[in-house]
């Protein structure tokens, strides 16, 4: 694959990670809403689950460029979590905001680690 090839792949699928986090997102909030972000956090798991299998099943050199890069990079969200985390904190719901800081780092890294387990198992 080209250089020019990559770069377009990248802005692809980046979009059509975007879209998916967009759809997926808001299909876990229409039906498990409440006040805590459950549509970031199952976007952001599944797509650490994704990156861990692509490793596992040692997808390398611009195809990982393209779809760890591309399509999860655009599909997963650190901006929505940071700021789904500081709205918790100023509704004054500390507890809440705490627990979406640390609950989805140890739990990305879990997702990550049974992804590239997985992806082993499967390569």
């Amino acid at each position: 694959m080209t250089e020019a090839l990559t770069w377009i792949g990248i802005g692809a699928l980046g979009a059509v990670g975007a879209y998916a986090r967009f759809w997926v997102g808001g299909v876990v909030t229409d039906r498990w809403s409440g006040p805590f972000p459950l549509g970031t956090l199952v976007v952001n798991l599944s797509g650490g689950f994704a990156l861990g299998m692509l490793v596992g099943l040692s997808v390398t050199g611009p195809a990982l460029v393209v779809v760890g890069t591309g399509l999860l990079g655009g599909y997963t969200t650190f901006s929505t979590w940071m700021v789904e985390a500081q709205r918790l904190g100023e509704e004054g719901d500390l507890r809440r905001m705490l627990l979406d800081l640390a609950g989805p780092m140890v739990a990305g890294l879990a997702a990550t680690g049974l992804g590239w387990v997985a992806g082993g198992a499967l390569g």
